[in-house]
């Protein structure tokens, strides 16, 4: 069965935006957040725009080639230009959560008002690989509904000291398990499974 997981750049303070991000404005003052894509010397395998350090490449290819699904929450959606349309990811087909209609959505992507029946689409469209979870509000909703088996965090060395929480107030305690950490250049990624 395909597995659920996250995987956002986010500050040493929890930031995956920085202030004033939004339409229009992409993350804000937080853009640094993403320096990482492009500083290095490998080509991406899964991205052709991205050239990463070894390190990195060798993490964001490996997490990236899984995907076959994503779904993702309005402001993340609204943030991004609404992915020109398609996906955040090359081949995987988008599935967008809101209790707002998105009239602007394409063939490429999906509404629902629910997190649980966008992640239960996207696994069946997703055609054995893994669904990536995009946005603070679609993680949090996903593990309080226990649907979530693995969270990334691309930490990045800075302190933003504002912008949007990737994580919000949830439910419980949600305990993690380290399955591995690689330290780059300009970013540390940290690998947790849901314990």
């Amino acid at each position: 069965m395909s597995k659920v997981l996250s995987a956002h750049a986010v500050s040493v303070d929890g930031y995956i935006t920085g202030r004033d991000a939004g339409p229009g404005h992409g993350l804000g003052d937080g853009g640094t957040l993403f320096d990482w894509y492009t500083d290095g010397d490998t080509q991406s395998r899964v991205f052709d725009f991205f050239k990463l350090s070894a390190p990195s490449a060798r993490v964001f290819d490996s997490l990236a080639g899984r995907i076959g699904a994503v779904v993702a929450g309005r402001n993340t959606y609204e943030d991004s230009d609404r992915f020109g349309g398609g996906s955040p990811h090359p081949g995987a087909p988008l599935f967008l959560v809101s209790n707002r209609p998105a009239p602007e959505l394409t063939e490429r992507q999906t509404l629902f008002g629910d997190v649980k029946e966008a992640i239960e689409a996207a696994r069946e469209a997703a055609g054995g690989k893994d669904v990536g979870l995009m946005g603070g509000g679609v993680l949090t909703s996903a593990l309080a509904a226990g649907l979530v088996d693995e969270v990334v965090l691309h930490q990045v060395p800075v302190l933003l000291g504002g912008g949007r929480s990737f994580f919000q107030e949830l439910p419980s305690h949600v305990r993690l398990r380290l399955i591995e950490a690689v330290a780059a250049p300009g970013v540390t990624h940290l690998h947790y499974a849901i314990a």
